[in-house]
């Protein structure tokens, strides 16, 4: 059994690894006057031939920049698009929240 500062030890390890390798990735964002916030929301039905789940995701933008983003495999099976799209649209108002 490991003991909990080696544990963290080794998470810290991860992050910095992580970092490192993605410190040239960024998002930007430029100046504007026009500043709102847009969210978009989707989804598939039944796109999971294994489960027959449905995925849906969202992403929300500030100005002129995507700040948040998501794609998930929903935890149950809808038995329409239509409530595809309402689980997805739940999702996504939680989000907001």
């Amino acid at each position: 059994m490991q003991s909990s500062s080696q544990v963290h030890y080794g998470a810290a390890k991860r992050i910095l690894r992580y970092l490192r390798g993605t410190k040239d990735f960024g998002i930007w964002y430029k100046s504007t006057n026009d500043a709102k916030l847009v969210g978009y929301t989707d989804s598939d039905w039944a796109g999971s031939v294994d489960d027959m789940k449905s995925t849906s995701g969202y992403t929300f933008s500030l100005g002129s920049g995507i700040f948040s983003w998501a794609s998930k495999k929903q935890a149950t099976v809808a038995q329409s698009s239509a409530e595809a799209e309402y689980i997805a649209a739940a999702a996504t108002s939680n989000q907001v929240i």
